[in-house]
């Protein structure tokens, strides 16, 4: 199942990456059978930065358990920030109050015409200004949880 699973996700079993004498594979020992049961997973696109992965001989966590290690070097590398786009909350005309009084700046905005003016450009400016200005704008970020990038339906 695990396997599978990196499989399906793009992923890697860093245990069976690097060639270890039995003793620094086996994580659970009990009534003389020896089995691997704990595995590290990471990112295929990731594997340049593992150096190493094994069984703290020494260490027990558990009478029958033993810790798996894993060394690997983070780069860390400083992204360059784009400016962000802020945007309309256009969804705020929504509410009959918000609406109302988006009506009402747009009209004193155009002053006071019904029948809108022939430059398209010009009124589709005066429009976003408007809203900008009633309705206000997004901070730019994306409220986007970046850790569960494995999960699917």
């Amino acid at each position: 199942m695990v396997v599978d699973f990196a499989k399906r996700m793009d992923m890697a079993v860093i245990n069976t990456y690097f060639q270890k004498r039995e003793e620094h594979r086996v994580t659970y020992k009990s009534g003389g059978r020896r089995t691997q049961v704990d595995y590290i997973l990471c990112r295929r696109g990731n594997l340049k930065e593992i150096s190493d992965c094994k069984v703290v001989v020494g260490e027990s966590v558990a009478r029958q358990h033993r810790m798996v290690v894993c060394r690997m070097t983070l780069m860390v590398c400083k992204k360059k920030r784009s400016e962000i786009e802020k945007k309309t909350k256009w969804w705020k005309l929504k509410k009959e109050e918000c609406c109302e009084e988006f009506r009402q700046k747009l009209r004193q905005a155009l002053g006071g015409q019904v029948v809108l003016p022939d430059d398209w450009e010009t009124t589709a400016e005066v429009i976003r200004e408007t809203g900008r200005k009633v309705l206000g704008v997004s901070s730019g970020r994306r409220k986007e949880d970046k850790e569960t990038w494995w999960w699917n339906e």
